[in-house]
């Protein structure tokens, strides 16, 4: 075969964001302070809803491995990409590349999910509110957050052995900041149609069943609302899903922007940008979004706070 003749395939080369230097400082120091900032803000709605028994229920619970989630996924990618913004040296050995593949695809899928469940709790919340404690049990949200893991660690381990099953021969630069499925595929010297056929039959299923899940149980939640005769019952209705509504519309928004518009469209450069908000913007917004607008969540690190400044008065 052709690709036999050439030179096998030992790490790959990100391009990253842009060749100017002093952009790349610029963008450093931003990724530097929005990634902090999704590590300080995550972290801390994870302590202030493993510290406040009032907020031990299932869309608190949920919430917490939303923020979890979020500290992971960004984890994969941005230090990378700072590493690649400040150095020069931008080459990440095929061993390092698989890897963040298959965390990255994991975490995304578990994100999926989790917004989904969080989707089903506010429709079993608002539209069937007397069997609520029934329906979303301790046990059942404990064995949904696991089956959401084992589900995406599975799919990514898939995605990851269907990967390194090919051969890599071809250029090794990656037009991207980090290893993401297609830009590989584009790179193997050998056959991926399998790996087309899983992408477009496992994964999509995989992922559009989360968005409808979401799209139905919106649809009965704004049906229920609408139906309502009080206008501040409604206002006080859609205030419990608001946050979460927003965050679903700016993951699922990038993402759609991103595998679902025809190709004649497509734009290296735009692909980046809805990497970057969904990869770094989204996870350091999502516990802000949740905080600013969450009365629950604001009592509740408001007496964190309060309590760390007594302890600290003499």
């Amino acid at each position: 075969m052709e690709w036999e003749n050439q030179t096998a395939v030992f790490e790959f080369l990100l391009l990253g964001l842009t060749e100017l230097d002093e952009l790349r400082n610029l963008l450093f120091h931003v990724f530097l302070l929005m990634y902090m900032m999704n590590l300080l803000g995550n972290g801390t709605m994870i302590l202030v809803i493993a510290g406040n028994s009032q907020l031990h229920t299932p869309m608190y619970f949920f919430l917490c491995n939303l923020s979890f989630v979020d500290m992971c996924f960004s984890s994969v990618t941005v230090p990378k990409l700072l590493s690649n913004l400040i150095s020069d040296s931008k080459t990440i050995s095929v061993s390092e590349c698989i890897t963040q593949l298959y965390f990255f695809i994991a975490l995304g899928g578990t994100e999926s999910l989790l917004l989904s469940t969080m989707a089903y709790d506010r429709f079993v919340a608002i539209c069937n509110p007397l069997h609520y404690i029934k329906i979303m049990s301790k046990k059942v949200c404990l064995n949904i957050s696991v089956a959401s893991w084992i589900i995406s660690i599975l799919n990514a381990l898939l995605h990851t052995l269907l990967v390194c099953r090919l051969s890599f021969c071809k250029s090794n630069e990656i037009q991207h900041f980090f290893c993401d499925l297609t830009p590989l595929l584009q790179l193997s010297c050998t056959d991926t149609s399998i790996n087309e056929l899983v992408i477009f039959t496992e994964a999509s299923l995989l992922g559009m069943l989360p968005f409808f899940i979401i799209l139905i149980s919106y649809i009965h939640i704004i049906t229920k609302i609408l139906k309502m005769k009080s206008t501040s019952g409604r206002w006080k209705t859609f205030s419990t899903c608001s946050s979460h509504l927003t965050v679903v519309t700016l993951f699922y928004g990038t993402v759609i922007f991103m595998y679902f518009r025809p190709s004649s469209s497509y734009s290296l450069e735009k692909d980046k940008i809805a990497s970057v908000v969904y990869n770094v913007l989204s996870p350091m917004v999502n516990p802000f979004i949740y905080s600013l607008r969450n009365r629950d969540v604001k009592m509740a690190l408001k007496r964190v706070l309060c309590s760390i400044k007594i302890n600290k008065d003499p």
